[in-house]
């Protein structure tokens, strides 16, 4: 059993409803413990059974099989969301305009050189490994950046989560 910060991407928006008591169960169901969830966003923190990467991939069947659609599950250990957190690139005037997007893998230097030609105002961004940081210059509801086209270039699923959220989860799972 090793503690995994698991992060599932966009649920409990735009129509698709995940119950975090439904995820606990589910992620128990797959054999996790210590399973807790924080705030409805798919955040889950758990002991998880043999490799994370093989839990994810369980997780998001078991999510399809029950309600219909698929959403990504991205985790990782504890540690591994720390150093993301300490390697944040940017100035933090304001936590909650700042975000880590925790990637499911690492984009190519040509995917990375495609969305760099976006314009992206006065938000800024960074892939630092399998994260990509961001900086919103006036928060998140308010981006000058076009975020879903940086994703698509990077050909990378991912989920973010602002700095206080990455703190919080951390703090959880510790």
């Amino acid at each position: 059993m090793s503690t995994r910060i698991i992060l599932l991407r966009a649920v409990n928006v735009g129509g698709t409803q995940l119950p975090m008591a439904d995820l606990r169960e589910i992620a128990t169901e797959l054999g996790a413990t210590e399973v807790q969830t924080y705030i409805a966003s798919g955040n889950l923190i758990a002991d998880v059974p043999g490799k994370g990467a093989d839990f994810d991939r369980a997780l998001e069947q078991a999510i399809e099989k029950r309600y219909g659609w698929f959403r990504e599950v991205i985790s990782r250990t504890p540690a591994q969301v720390r150093k993301a957190l300490d390697a944040h690139p940017f100035e933090v005037a304001e936590p909650k305009y700042s975000y880590v997007s925790f990637l499911a893998g690492k984009p190519t230097a040509e995917a990375i050189a495609k969305a760099e030609t976006y314009d992206t105002g006065d938000d800024q961004w960074r892939v630092i490994g399998t994260e990509l940081h961001i900086r919103y210059a006036n928060g998140a509801g308010r981006p000058e950046m076009k975020t879903d086209s940086v994703m698509r270039a990077l050909k990378v699923p991912g989920t973010a989560r602002n700095l206080n959220t990455v703190k919080k989860l951390i703090e959880l799972a510790c």
